[in-house]
């Protein structure tokens, strides 16, 4: 990508850049840009800082986007350009088990950063005003399930079926509402499960990476048919990168792992695992088959049976396409975390978690809802 950056976006803000696809993103600005990067992150149990590393032009805000009187003192400090809200908890089953967690950082969280760039927004002088960017990340999920056909577009109907998707559907409302009554000028993007390296162990693809190289049996949820459409990450921040300097104001974009690569994007969980177990096959022969360790658990409440995505919207706008296939996608990242075993342990053991299963049970009954 050329000219990364428009000329005056000198300060960018990234809320979440201490987590997997914020990380991404900040790499990639410290990498091919000169703005200085202000990480907004509360480092929580997924964040973590050793992908990005010392840089002069990097600083961490240790803040929660909970507490609003923090979050205004840190846009403060960070006098941002341009804001990448990649903040939020993330994970569907966590918020089966805790919904809470999700609605103070995903709604609330969103709603306080909303309201400290308005006021930052609105006291800049003309020219910064009128380059400044707020641009809010979200997920395919606020959609819903499809069924065997069709895929979701910018125009494809809200309908969240998890406390995640629900939390983030509402951030995403809250966003356009700041547009719309307020003037602030967002870009909002959907995107599709993002895989790769540096992702907390708790996601599908680096659970079943760490089960099969322990030799430990791996979970497949129900009848392993749910599909789900694969992106790469750092496709992902190529798209991101795209929409936040490059995007129409007041749109949203839909952001999924097909392209030109003659490679569908879409597959079952159940070929993702197959396919993961035939990788560590060719990499760790000592332990083949590794397919034996396949073992079929209880589905997830709620688990969405389909989910794809349409991306024509940013192809013909922005040119933006997907460079890897899903397979060269997944054999990188298979090598990547057999070759970072020891990152992942030290990431489990931070967080207190060591590939247990979570979310199977009403949130309604737990404790912490």
């Amino acid at each position: 990508m050329t000219d990364l950056l428009p000329a005056g976006i000198d300060r960018v803000l990234v809320t979440g850049g201490a987590g997997f696809i914020g990380g991404a993103v900040v790499r990639r600005l410290l990498r091919d840009t000169t703005a200085a990067v202000f990480n907004l992150d509360k480092v929580g149990y997924a964040s973590d800082l050793t992908s990005i590393g010392p840089n002069p032009r990097h600083q961490l805000l240790k803040v929660d986007l909970a507490d609003a009187a923090a979050t205004a003192e840190a846009v403060r400090v960070a006098d941002p350009d341009l804001v990448m809200h990649l903040a939020a908890e993330s994970h569907v089953d966590r918020s089966i088990d805790g919904p809470g967690a999700f609605i103070e950082s995903n709604v609330t969280g969103s709603f306080n950063l909303l309201q400290a760039v308005r006021t930052h927004w609105e006291a800049l002088a003309s020219e910064r005003q009128e380059r400044f960017r707020f641009h809010h990340i979200s997920t395919d999920e606020v959609f819903g399930s499809l069924g065997p056909e069709g895929r979701f577009s910018e125009t494809t109907p809200y309908d969240p079926r998890s406390p995640y998707s629900a939390s983030k559907a509402a951030s995403d409302h809250l966003v356009s509402a700041w547009h719309h009554t307020y003037g602030l000028p967002v870009v909002l993007t959907n995107c599709s499960n993002n895989y790769g390296p540096w992702q907390f162990p708790e996601k599908l693809i680096p659970v079943v990476i760490l089960k099969a190289a322990a030799g430990e049996p791996i979970p497949l949820y129900g009848d392993g048919a749910n599909v789900r459409d694969w992106l790469y990450v750092e496709d992902h921040v190529e798209a991101l990168l795209l929409a936040a300097t490059r995007g129409r104001l007041g749109q949203s974009y839909c952001v999924g792992g097909a392209g030109d690569h003659g490679s569908p994007s879409e597959r079952t969980n159940k070929q993702v695992v197959e396919a993961i177990c035939s990788l560590m096959d060719q990499l760790r022969p000592e332990g083949a088959p590794h397919g034996r360790l396949i073992t079929p658990v209880t589905d997830r409440p709620g688990h969405d049976r389909r989910y794809a995505i349409d991306a024509a919207k940013i192809t013909s706008e922005l040119g933006w396409r997907p460079g890897h296939s899903f397979e060269e996608g997944l054999g990188a990242t298979v090598r990547w975390y057999l070759d970072n075993l020891a990152w992942c342990g030290r990431v489990q053991a931070q967080a207190g978690y060591q590939g247990q299963r979570i979310g199977t049970r009403a949130a309604a009954s737990h404790p912490s809802a």
